[in-house]
């Protein structure tokens, strides 16, 4: 986890255990986040949802902050019975790397620059779900299309003294980490290593979330793919 010629808070590269989980292929979309709003009775400012740049059904839910993210995730929980959540920061590269630490992207080391297949999308908004290849894991568009919200509470030296087995981030903090590129920055796909953070109150177009199972059942469920830890 981490990366040593990263930015600082990617340092110092180090070696990280996760438990095995399931992790969605995709980022929630705007279809099932308002299947949840209906279903939950949840107001939810509408923001970007009446933009036609972002509300096609399969692209990701965005503008939603931690807060809405955490809510959607226990009516999962409620609904289902099973237990989701969102993930760790080590969950997520974990998944993002396929597995392999010598994956700079979620493609592999082919810097994102040779991949010109990548320069002529995301325009005025994100890519709808599953229009990019998956990664090793089936993970679809990790590190692209728009930034994953974390549970953890992100510190910029976390690094630096976190627990060798399942991180979760520091106790407390002002930002939440999230993982992943965005389509409205100049550089669209980050590292696999690459941190960001913003409140948990903030909304922005470029924000969106993905979810975890951990402690995986022997059944599948619809939209996840195993992760192994």
């Amino acid at each position: 986890m981490g990366d040593e010629t990263g930015a600082d808070d990617e340092r110092p590269g180090h070696e990280v255990f996760v438990n095995s989980f399931l992790i969605g292929k995709f980022t929630v979309t705007n279809e099932e986040f308002d299947h949840f709003r209906r279903e939950a009775g949840y107001s939810f400012p509408a923001l970007f949802r009446n933009d036609s740049n972002f509300s096609h059904a399969r692209q990701p839910a965005v503008g939603v902050n931690w807060h809405d993210a955490i809510t959607y995730c226990r009516w999962l929980s409620e609904t289902t019975g099973k237990s989701f959540r969102l993930p760790t920061e080590a969950e997520w590269e974990y998944a993002a790397r396929a597995g392999s630490a010598e994956n700079t992207y979620p493609w592999g080391k082919q810097g994102w620059n040779e991949r010109s297949d990548l320069h002529t999308r995301f325009h005025n908004g994100p890519e709808p779900v599953g229009s990019f290849q998956p990664n090793a894991y089936g993970v679809y568009e990790a590190g692209m299309n728009v930034h994953e919200w974390c549970i953890d509470w992100y510190h910029p030296r976390y690094y630096q003294d976190s627990p060798i087995s399942n991180p979760a981030g520091p106790k407390s903090g002002t930002r939440r980490a999230s993982r992943g590129g965005s389509w409205r920055h100049s550089i669209k796909i980050t590292r696999c290593a690459a941190r960001s953070s913003i409140p948990p109150d903030y909304r922005y177009a470029d924000y969106g979330f993905r979810i975890v199972c951990p402690d995986p059942p022997v059944a599948p469920l619809r939209h996840i793919g195993v992760v192994k830890g």
